[in-house]
């Protein structure tokens, strides 16, 4: 996964974008900075969800939901650890036929 852009290039980018003359296309502006337009629109998506612009998860929200996630797989596969160490204990303490 390539290294994200620091938040200061990604805020000055959007910040031209949003103040681009009419003849300008996203698609150039984003050549200029050498990044996709796919990028640039999803870095303009995020900015205004986070002014509240538009409907959808701010940036912090996504941090948030990314962040429990992540515990959620963790403590998943801790279950099944405890899971398998408890059968497997259970088996030692039967007794033999």
């Amino acid at each position: 996964m390539p290294k994200p852009y620091p938040k200061e290039f990604r805020d000055d980018v959007v910040a031209v974008a949003r103040s681009r003359p009419k003849d300008t296309t996203l698609k150039q502006i984003a050549v200029d900075f050498g990044i996709s337009d796919s990028c640039l629109a999803n870095w303009l998506a995020i900015a205004d969800a986070d002014e509240g612009r538009r409907s959808g998860p701010s940036s912090e929200e996504i941090s948030e939901l990314r962040a429990a996630k992540r515990r959620i797989r963790l403590l998943e596969q801790e279950n099944e650890v405890l899971r398998r160490a408890a059968a497997y204990l259970s088996q030692g303490n039967l007794p033999p036929k």
